[in-house]
């Protein structure tokens, strides 16, 4: 069931106001976002949708803070991410937000298991800690048996899973996920979202999925629809799988 969009009394985890992005090549100026405005709270999971090449990618880029607008202000738990500096702002994503690419970005020569650990590694936890979190990590999304699989070893899908769990491995605050699930079978891909949407209901977390994959609207609690750039339309979705616990 999908009803018009309600205000949450939960917190803001992000506040965009006014996002615009050009990309200009000798005199052709492109307009990737026109002026978005809206705001992802915490303990939800949005998803945003739309057709290719309406931004979404584009958003999710510089909500993650790996992207800079043109103009406006994008903040994340009340932090302005366009203002900070390329170190610190480096720093704040590393330890806050965990960002699902499309494509996997793997080192070739390391373990699942040594991938996922990374953003912990960063961090500086120690190495015995960080591989033992790895490996429950990848437990929890069907991957116990392909913790030393190198990366040329797995699949697709396999290798999806792993660049799911190094995006949460670190307990992030914000998840930001670009097609999670478009490698994976309907089972797998299931799963996953059931790993999402638990971190999307704790009240001091959130996550925001670009997708194209209908499959996962039960998941959401949020719907946002954008086209040209813009946002058009957003609607609080009744979620129809509990966190935690798989649909009956």
């Amino acid at each position: 069931m999908i009803r018009s969009a309600i205000h949450r009394p939960s917190m803001p985890a992000v506040i965009c106001t006014g996002i615009a992005k050009e990309y200009r090549a000798a005199d052709c100026v492109t307009h990737a976002l026109r002026g978005v405005n809206l705001e992802i709270h915490a303990g939800e999971l949005t998803l945003l949708v739309g057709p290719s090449g309406c931004g979404k990618t584009t958003l999710i880029s510089i909500i993650a803070g790996l992207l800079a607008p043109t103009s406006g202000r994008a903040e994340v738990f009340g932090t302005d991410l366009v203002t900070l500096r390329d170190d610190t702002r480096g720093q704040f994503r590393g330890r806050h937000i965990g960002f699902i690419f499309q494509e996997y970005h793997l080192l070739p020569s390391l373990t699942a298991q040594e991938n996922a650990s990374l953003p912990l590694l960063i961090q500086g936890v120690r190495r015995r800690d960080a591989i033992l979190a790895a490996a429950r990590t990848l437990e929890v999304l069907g991957m116990r048996d392909k913790l030393q699989a190198l990366p040329r070893q797995l699949s697709g899908g396999q290798q999806q899973r792993v660049a799911i769990a190094r995006a949460i491995v670190h307990q992030p605050r914000l998840v930001v996920c670009d097609e999670p699930t478009a490698a994976l079978d309907a089972q797998a891909g299931r799963n996953v979202m059931m790993v999402l949407r638990d971190l999307g209901a704790r009240n001091d977390r959130a996550v925001v999925v670009v997708t194209h994959d209908n499959r996962v609207f039960e998941f959401a609690d949020r719907i946002i629809k954008l086209e040209d750039g813009e946002v058009v339309g957003a609607v609080q979705h009744e979620t129809q799988v509990s966190a935690g616990k798989d649909k009956e």
